[in-house]
């Protein structure tokens, strides 16, 4: 049974029993700032479960599209996956736990054909401390409904995960646990949740992938025993209904929901990777044509642990996008645009990394559409949209890709004799100048073993916020950026961008200078904005419009020639030998940086002192023109200039 077989089972199954069908709803939620995307089925509809009629009647279901940026980081194991689909069927006080739990256990055992005997289930345990009781009501229904299938059952007491992991399966079948694991809110256990917020206890549904294993763990270092809760992958939840009956007071008490609630959940992916009974989801029919894609254009095996995490990064990752642009989110570095562009990028990565060259997003992108054609017509709708978006961010992250990897390499290679510490300067110089994310950066140390100074690289963000101020006329000093703790959110990055441009553009400027009027020209200072670059230097005379021209067009030569933007760190003595420019009045340290526009430093069109951050390509920057030159004193003139797309 495919999963589309498994999402019409789901919702005719449901239909029959007085369900009305809805649509899913957008990732991007509506009239809900609390949260940047759609994570579950329950989003869209606390309005109603709170008591608002809802035009389809009191019972209802769905298949929702869900993303969770949370799980990013966990993407790349047998089960993690941002993007993924959750059955979703909901009783707005109407039915409660006595129909929910028989009519889950029916759709699973009797219309998807799942062995009962590789299911265990969770309920709540109580909490003591609000006055919420044990949730045998629960188990009293789980019992009967497996001894129905002839199945014996044992009560288990476990309580917490770190009781589960000492004591194990110990043959039960049905298994207490505290709030931390069996209480649902959008919040987490009671104690986390704010005033006026709904929850409930929970129960959950698991699938046991390798009985045969008994009380042992499926990988060591997860405890002495296995239990269905334990991490180690044996066991996988299918689905968990949440009895929403509860209601937090300003005093922290609870008291009872006008109408109890039924709000299920079910993974589409895990349900139809427990009837394969593998527990890899990468392997269901949903994701197996991307992973033999894959396998096509890079020449490797899925099975070759070196490269399996990252065909299922790829896999996931394209599919989220897709979705989500087709939902009208774009890359950005704000927000939504910011976790899309994260994703883009993590999966170019990846396709680097198993030697996939080209524009190959598109191809991918063009099987989530044909995979979920029938579903969800809108991709197809949108396709012209989405495969130009992704077609202009690949195109925009390759060009800094391999020169972003060659500094990490060199930083790490250097760092590895020293520490193992990436600085905050180095990861914003990722940041900034070759558009890693911070959170690749810290991957890319987690796989050399090593760590980064995040409250480094947040001060470099601090340094730098004055500079991105619309329309502000501030010294170049670096980019107005902030991280919000928890959660990264990155203002006026198109601001940034300009100036890194203005900044390389200027660097040209200066070079283009001299060549055009002789090595007398001397930079005498500049002040760089998001709007222009003003760029004084000594000389003479009043310039030509032949000459204004002729530096003009001398700059965007060298930017059409996307010549390479690098730099290396030099005992200034040194430095000075190469040749590089800088000011003769400025104190600098015992070490300079230089950056150097060309192949390489001997033979570079340009080389400066400096601090950074510029564009890796002068492609980059886009045209340049000059839109002033006139005087400021005697022997002093100055430039003003902009650049355009």
């Amino acid at each position: 049974m495919t999963s589309s077989e498994i999402r019409k089972k789901y919702l005719e199954f449901f239909e029959k029993r007085g369900h009305k069908i809805i649509p899913s709803s957008s990732l991007i939620p509506e009239k809900d700032a609390t949260t940047l995307f759609t994570g579950s089925g329950m989003q869209p509809l606390l309005p109603y479960l709170l008591g608002e009629s809802h035009p389809g009647g009191k019972r209802l279901v769905n298949s929702q599209k869900c993303f969770r940026a949370e799980d990013i980081e966990e993407v790349g194991d047998n089960r993690h996956t941002t993007f993924f689909e959750m059955l979703g069927n909901w009783s707005l006080g109407d039915y409660f736990k006595a129909e929910q739990l028989p009519w889950f256990f029916e759709f699973l055992t009797d219309e998807v054909g799942l062995d009962p005997k590789r299911l265990y289930v969770t309920v709540f345990a109580g909490d003591k401390k609000n006055g919420i009781p044990k949730d045998e009501e629960s188990s009293a229904i789980w019992k009967k409904l497996f001894q129905e299938k002839g199945i014996e059952v044992k009560e288990v007491e476990l309580v917490t995960l770190a009781r589960g992991g000492e004591f194990g399966m110990q043959g039960g079948r049905i298994f207490y646990y505290d709030a931390k694991k069996n209480w649902w809110s959008r919040t987490g256990a009671p104690e986390k949740m704010p005033a006026n917020e709904p929850g409930g206890p929970d129960s959950e549904v698991f699938y046991d992938f390798h009985p045969e294993l008994g009380e042992k763990c499926l990988m060591s270092g997860f405890g002495t025993f296995c239990h269905p809760n334990c991490d180690c992958g044996r066991f996988m939840e299918i689905g968990n209904s949440v009895f929403m009956e509860y209601l937090k007071k300003e005093d922290g008490s609870f008291e009872k929901l006008k109408q109890r609630n039924v709000d299920f959940g079910g993974g589409l992916e895990r349900i139809t990777a427990a009837l394969g009974n593998d527990s890899d989801i990468f392997q269901i029919d949903i994701f197996k044509p991307l992973i033999l894609e894959l396998v096509s254009l890079s020449g490797k095996r899925y099975e070759d642990s070196a490269h399996q995490k990252s065909f299922r990064v790829i896999a996931d990752h394209v599919r989220a996008a897709t979705f989500m642009l087709a939902d009208g989110v774009l890359p950005s570095h704000n927000d939504r645009g910011y976790i899309l562009r994260r994703l883009i990028r993590r999966a170019l990565r990846h396709l680097n990394r198993i030697e996939v060259s080209g524009e190959h997003l598109e191809i991918l992108s063009k099987s989530v559409i044909k995979i979920y054609a029938d579903q969800y017509p809108g991709l197809a709708r949108s396709e012209n949209g989405i495969l130009s978006a992704l077609r202009e961010e690949e195109a925009r992250f390759k060009k800094t890709l391999a020169s972003g990897l060659r500094y990490v390499h060199g930083m790490t290679e250097l760092q590895n004799i020293s520490g193992k510490i990436i600085s905050g300067a180095d990861a914003f110089i990722l940041f900034s100048t070759y558009g890693f994310p911070i959170e690749m950066t810290e991957e890319i140390a987690k796989e050399k073993g090593m760590t980064v100074d995040i409250k480094g690289f947040k001060s470099e963000m601090e340094k730098h916020q004055d500079i991105s101020r619309a329309g502000a006329e501030k010294k170049f000093g670096g980019h107005g950026l902030y991280l919000k703790t928890g959660e990264v959110t990155i203002r006026d990055q198109s601001e940034v961008e300009k100036v890194t441009r203005l900044h390389t553009a200027t660097h040209l400027l200066h070079q283009a200078l001299r060549q055009t009027l002789g090595p007398e020209v001397r930079q005498n200072g500049s002040d760089i904005t998001v709007e222009r670059t003003r760029f004084d230097f000594n000389f003479p005379r009043k310039l030509t419009p032949e000459e204004v021209k002729s530096v003009e067009k001398l700059v965007n030569e060298k930017i059409k020639e996307d010549l390479p933007v690098s730099f290396v760190e030099l005992p200034k003595a040194e430095a000075e030998k190469t040749g590089a420019l800088f000011f003769f009045t400025a104190k600098y340290g015992d070490t300079v940086k230089v950056y150097y526009i060309g192949k390489d430093l001997n033979s570079a069109w340009s080389k400066e002192f400096c601090g950074g951050p510029h564009v890796a390509h002068t492609a980059e920057i886009g045209a340049f023109k000059i839109s002033k030159e006139e005087a400021v004193a005697s022997g002093l003139r100055r430039i003003r200039g902009i650049v355009e797309p």
